[in-house]
């Protein structure tokens, strides 16, 4: 399975990497969660560029975007990121489809940016709870994270990616190849440990973090589609029905036998929902 062509686009002082596929009138914005980047939606880009212009990016301070030491790595900011993406591209108005911090991202961008969005589609969404790792939270602790994330490790490394899906087969020698040379960069560390600390401390998903979110959800008007891993280890399902109950036009996919990344493990079924859901 071959990756699209690599693009870089200037958004504001970030060189920023997306993939651009497709055509047709309407936009979908494609975001991954906290450490990922473009290629977590490799498997379906494909399919829905047969019906949809399709962006993916590499998030601030992610994948092979630059990772400015000073950045602001906040959800508000991330979410005013995307926004400057999409304008810097001209597009008018865009469905954002949000993995994990990107869900919370794309929840923060509906609250910020109403007008420039067109749907939402949250996938094992970050922003609904508390509940995370214990690990997570120990790596959001000043300098124990520091010390913890020394250096990468190719077995560290596996057992996370291992951990995000319910079928570690899933997770191939060459993905974790990709991953590790990626988490070689040396300036990944500091902004990947400044967007962990934003989203999280030791107890959890940071009320300052989630609360915004949850209050507003309310106002969200949007038709949006929740999709989730029965069995995601990293957030639990539990945490969809924080989104069905708050947003008023919602519909739930929960995919059984798969983890916190259905986009992965189930791309034919994640697929199929995303393409129901954006028909007109």
């Amino acid at each position: 399975m071959s990756a699209p062509p690599d693009r870089y686009i200037q958004v504001g002082p970030v060189k920023t990497r997306y993939w651009a596929e497709g055509g047709g009138d309407r936009v979908i914005v494609l975001i991954h969660g906290w450490s990922g980047f473009s290629e977590y939606w490799l498997p379906g880009i494909s399919a829905l560029a047969s019906q949809y212009r399709v962006y993916a990016l590499d998030l601030v301070g992610h994948g092979r975007s630059d990772k400015p030491p000073r950045a602001s790595y906040r959800a508000s900011d991330l979410a005013h990121f995307v926004k400057e993406f999409i304008v810097t591209l001209n597009l008018e108005r865009a469905s954002l489809v949000g993995h994990s911090l990107g869900g919370a991202i794309a929840l923060q961008f509906a609250l910020q940016f109403p007008d420039l969005l067109d749907g939402l589609v949250l996938v094992d969404s970050a922003g609904l709870g508390k509940e995370l790792p214990f690990l997570l939270r120990l790596t959001s602790i000043p300098r124990l994270g520091e010390l913890l994330w020394r250096r990468p490790s190719r077995r560290a490394l596996a057992l996370g990616q291992r951990m995000q899906v319910a079928d570690p087969a899933v997770i191939t020698d060459e993905w974790l190849d990709f991953v590790y040379q990626l988490a070689a960069q040396p300036d990944l560390r500091l902004a990947l440990l400044k967007t962990l600390r934003g989203m999280c401390n030791l107890f959890g998903q940071r009320s300052d973090f989630v609360t915004p979110i949850v209050t507003g959800l309310a106002s969200i008007r949007c038709p949006t589609l929740v999709m989730w891993g029965q069995h995601d280890r990293i957030i639990p399902v539990t945490h969809a029905q924080v989104a069905v109950k708050g947003i008023p036009n919602t519909r739930l996919q929960v995919f059984a036998h798969c983890g916190h990344c259905p986009m992965l493990e189930q791309p034919h079924a994640f697929n199929q929902a995303m393409q129901e859901f954006l028909s007109p």
